[in-house]
């Protein structure tokens, strides 16, 4: 019933509000400034390239790229970042968690970017999958045993 109902940033901005509320303390832009705040910063950086390279090979190879759809996806995408990544979208929303739990520096926040692995992979990746090997059959089942679902 979970699956492809809610899109994948809002299940990521869901739980980067819980991990906020499950961390002690306030927040300040200085903290931007310690070593914290540079990994944080690092790792968003890298959420942005995998996200960007995504986008763009999806607008180049002019298929669907919403995510509560993928039966409207016309082609399989396999170049670019996705020879790293089956989901590098995911991986880049993923990073973002991650950087946001760095720079709220609890044990609690860490349980964040772990809970978005295991609903990503229940309740959006296994439907996606199911739809693309049906779509794309031995395509999609090569590819999938050359690309990890996430890295």
């Amino acid at each position: 019933m979970l699956e492809h109902t809610i899109p994948p940033p809002v299940v990521a901005g869901g739980i980067a509000l819980a991990m906020w509320f499950v961390s002690p303390g306030s927040l300040l832009w200085s903290d931007m400034l310690r070593p914290r705040g540079f990994v944080a910063l690092v790792l968003v950086i890298a959420g942005l390239v995998f996200d960007l390279l995504a986008l763009l090979a999806f607008l180049r190879a002019r298929t669907s790229i919403n995510p509560l759809r993928p039966h409207r996806a016309s082609v399989l995408i396999t170049h670019g970042v996705y020879r790293l990544t089956r989901n590098p979208m995911y991986v880049g929303l993923l990073c973002y968690l991650t950087a946001w739990a760095v720079f709220l520096a609890t044990p609690w926040a860490l349980a964040g970017p772990c809970l978005f692995v295991v609903t990503m992979n229940r309740f959006q990746i296994a439907p996606e999958e199911r739809v693309m090997r049906e779509k794309f059959g031995k395509e999609f089942e090569d590819y999938a045993a050359r690309v990890r679902r996430w890295l």
